[in-house]
């Protein structure tokens, strides 16, 4: 499985792993209550003192952190050592409000590239590959994340952040690219790419991790096949660490969260209750290792199950299944709860590419929903249906998975805006009339 799988953690007996677990949790309780004034403010409002922790069992007792706290302690109000003693930051982008910064730790970096380390050697990874990182560097945490557990694992690292398509095929040529690092959506940016300058043949890639956006089945089925390769999800928040968190494995069945590292529960997101093993619910981290940001019981506001059914490829730890969508990347439309990724699923049954934005509007008091998608070549080529014939499939396609009518407006090739990064899927208008 690679020169970096750590078999006496990663296939770690459940008692074991839960023994460990609570270990850290106990000594993390305490650091954190000892050393951030707010997370001593909340225990105490809530009853509970580090004491009362002993072991795993406890965690519930343990008040929950939202993003809103993240927002109002910024910059340090939730440093948990001194600012002497941090040696990196990185950012959310701030695109929902004030951005969230968190603080690492030399031990906290060593920590991370180690989890990106075994996310890449789950991808079939070893130190005689050329990892190929085009998430975005600077304030993003994708770049660095991968770039850390490349270096890790030994391989040789292009790191070439994101954009400059042109740039990137020349090196995953010249240098033999074997491993990509990227967003589903540019993966499938640099597929289409390929295939239409016809080089397939000379690109050596066998693996690609992709996260930092949802993607469907569909849409990993469609990357594997434009790019020859086998697509592994990887997931992570800035918040928690940043990718690495979770990662396949060949069985690409879910996500193994590292659980040396981080707690997951799933809870009802209205009652706050924890739920039993595969049950949908929104995710929870406690991170049990990282001192300078340590968050105890996040809520990440991503709908998905846990499983810890056995897997083939040896790995313990718990799997999360591919998140369902985010409470708050919801759409409220006609009265109807709307996810992108229904939309992706009817427009990559249809054989489209994930090349669509979704545009919502209100017109007075009605609420208007318009999906944008383009032809392929190879249905341009064909020309075996009218615009208007795709348009009314699709329109139906989404009437039968949303309950709701849809507009659907089908444009040439090249006509909606490559994403060289996270892609912007949804334009809601409605934000401008609050």
């Amino acid at each position: 499985m690679g020169n970096y799988f750590q078999p006496e953690i990663e296939t770690m007996p459940l008692e074991q792993l839960q023994a460990l677990q609570s270990e850290r949790l106990v000594e993390q309780v305490k650091f954190v209550y000892d050393n951030v004034e707010f997370y001593r403010g909340k225990m105490d409002e809530a009853g509970v003192k580090p004491e009362d922790i002993k072991g795993i069992e406890d965690l519930h007792k343990l008040p929950f952190i939202e993003k809103d706290d993240l927002r109002d302690q910024y910059p340090y109000g939730l440093l948990g050592v001194p600012l002497s003693e941090c040696v990196r930051i990185q950012s959310t982008s701030g695109t929902t409000g004030r951005r969230v910064v968190a603080f690492y730790t030399q031990g906290d970096i060593d920590i991370w590239d180690e989890c990106c380390a075994r996310a890449i050697v789950a991808a079939g990874g070893t130190k005689e590959d050329v990892v190929h990182v085009c998430y975005g560097y600077g304030l993003f945490t994708g770049g660095p994340g991968l770039n850390g557990g490349s270096h890790k694992v030994g391989s040789l690292t292009l790191p070439m952040s994101s954009g400059n398509t042109e740039r990137q095929l020349q090196f995953m040529q010249d240098l033999g690219s074997t491993i990509l690092c990227c967003t589903p959506s540019y993966a499938a940016n640099l597929g289409e790419t390929i295939t239409e300058k016809g080089l397939k043949d000379k690109i050596k890639l066998k693996a690609g991790i992709f996260g930092a956006e949802p993607w469907t089945e569909e849409m990993r089925h469609n990357i594997e096949e434009t790019l020859g390769i086998k697509a592994y999800d990887i997931y992570g928040l800035t918040e928690i660490t940043g990718p690495g968190v979770s990662f396949e494995c060949e069985e690409q069945a879910g996500m193994h969260i590292q659980e040396d590292h981080f707690i997951p529960e799933i809870i009802n997101p209205e009652t706050g209750e924890v739920l039993p093993e595969g049950e949908i619910g929104e995710l929870v981290f406690s991170c049990i290792t990282k001192k300078a940001f340590p968050l105890l019981r996040y809520r990440t506001r991503d709908l998905c199950y846990l499983t810890r059914k056995k897997c083939s490829c040896g790995r313990t730890h718990v799997r999360m299944h591919k998140p369902m969508g985010r409470s708050d990347d919801m759409m409220v439309v006609k009265g109807v709860n709307v996810w992108p990724s229904q939309i992706e699923t009817v427009l990559l049954n249809q054989g489209f590419q994930a090349n669509y934005q979704i545009v919502v509007d209100r017109i007075g008091n009605n609420d208007t929903i318009e999906v944008q998608v383009e032809l392929t070549p190879e249905m341009v080529e064909a020309n075996d249906k009218t615009v208007a014939a795709r348009e009314a499939e699709i329109v139906a396609g989404l009437k039968s998975m949303l309950g709701i009518k849809v507009n659907v407006k089908v444009v040439e090739p090249k006509t909606i805006e490559r994403s060289e990064g996270k892609a912007k899927r949804v334009i809601d208008k409605r934000d401008l009339y609050k």
